[in-house]
C-alpha cells in the first residue's frame, strides 16, 4: 500500500474509528463505568467541536509534522456538505484530526501514542 494514493477521505474514515476507540478506551481506565457519563465525557472529545478544541490546541503547541499537516489538509478538503449539528469549518477541522489519527496508525504507531498523550492532556474535559 503506497500512503500517498490513499485519500484524504480514508485517512478520516479511520481515524476516526481509533479516535473514539482511544478516547473510549481512556475513559473506561479513568475507571467510568456509567453509560450516560461515559457518552458524555467522551462527546467532549469525539464531537467535532470536542475534536477542533484539540486541534486548534496541539496546533497552537506547534504539535504538527508537516506531514501531518499535509494528511490534515487533505482530510480537511474532502467535505463536501455542510453538516447538521455544527458548521463546516468546524466539520472540517474535526475532519482533518481524524485525518491525521488515520495517518499516523497506518503509517507510525509510536508516534499515535505520543499523539493520544497529548490529545488526553486536555483532561477529561478536554480544555
Amino acid at each position: 500500500m503506497d500512503i500517498r494514493e490513499i485519500s484524504g477521505y480514508s485517512f478520516s474514515f479511520i481515524g476516526d474509528a481509533v479516535f473514539t476507540l482511544r478516547v473510549r478506551e481512556f475513559f473506561i481506565q479513568k475507571g467510568y463505568q456509567s453509560s450516560k457519563i461515559l457518552q458524555g465525557l467522551c462527546n467532549g472529545y469525539n464531537s467535532a467541536k470536542g475534536q477542533t478544541k484539540v486541534y486548534e490546541r496541539l496546533k497552537a503547541e506547534n504539535f504538527f509534522t508537516e506531514e501531518e499537516m499535509d494528511a490534515y489538509r487533505r482530510g480537511r478538503n474532502h467535505i463536501n456538505h455542510i453538516p447538521k449539528n455544527g458548521d463546516l469549518q468546524t466539520y472540517e477541522c474535526a475532519s482533518g484530526l481524524e485525518a491525521v489519527c488515520g495517518y499516523l496508525y497506518l503509517t507510525d504507531p509510536d508516534r499515535l501514542n505520543v499523539f493520544f498523550e497529548e490529545v488526553f492532556k486536555g483532561g477529561i474535559h478536554n480544555e
